[in-house]
C-alpha cells in the first residue's frame, strides 16, 4: 500500500511539474505581449538617447546661450557622457535583438524551449526573462563557462565582429 501512495505522489508531481513548463496558447499571446511592451519602452529609450547624445553642439547639448570659449574639461565630460550613452544604446539594441529572436521563436512555435538542451524553460524564468532562449541550467552552465553558445549561435556572433578581410577568407 505504502508503494502505491509514492507512485500516485511521483506521478501527481510529474503531471503537476509537466502544467507548470508547457506553455498554453493563452500563455504564449501574454508573454509575446510582454515582449512587445517591452521592445517599444526600448525603443522609445534608444530613440531618446540617441537624441540627447547626438546633439549637434555642446551649446545645444546644455541648453548653454553663452558664446564664451569651452573649456578643455567641459569637452571631456561630454565625450565621456556621449560615449557613456552609446554604450547603453548599443546594449539596448542587443536587447531588442533578443527580444525580435523571441518574437520569431513564438511565430516558429518554438518558444518557451530551451535551444541547447530542448527542455522546457520554466514560466516563472520566462516571466523574469520573456527572451530567454536557455533554462536556468543551461544558462549557469554558459555564465560558468562550463559550455559554450551552440554552434549555430556562436559563429553568427563571431561573423558580426570579425573584421570582413577574415570573413571573405571562410
Amino acid at each position: 500500500m505504502a508503494q502505491k501512495r509514492k507512485k500516485v505522489s511521483r506521478k501527481k508531481t510529474e503531471a503537476t511539474r509537466s502544467r507548470k513548463t508547457r506553455l498554453t496558447p493563452a500563455d504564449t499571446e501574454r508573454f509575446k505581449q510582454m515582449l512587445l511592451e517591452k521592445r517599444r519602452e526600448i525603443l522609445g529609450n534608444v530613440n531618446e538617447m540617441e537624441d540627447e547624445a547626438l546633439k549637434k553642439s555642446r551649446l545645444d547639448a546644455a541648453g548653454d546661450l553663452s558664446s564664451m570659449p569651452i573649456h578643455m574639461a567641459d569637452i571631456g565630460t561630454d565625450n565621456y557622457e556621449q560615449e557613456f550613452a552609446l554604450g547603453l544604446m548599443d546594449s539596448e539594441r542587443k536587447m531588442l535583438t533578443e527580444i525580435d529572436d523571441a518574437l520569431q521563436r513564438i511565430e516558429n512555435g518554438t518558444y518557451g524551449v530551451c535551444e541547447a538542451t530542448a527542455k522546457p524553460i520554466p514560466k516563472a524564468r520566462l516571466r523574469a526573462r520573456p527572451w530567454a532562449r536557455y533554462c536556468v541550467e543551461y544558462a549557469r552552465m554558459l555564465e560558468q563557462g562550463l559550455v559554450t553558445q551552440p554552434d549555430e549561435l556562436l559563429s553568427e556572433s563571431q561573423e558580426e565582429f570579425e573584421p570582413e578581410e577574415n570573413q571573405d577568407k571562410s
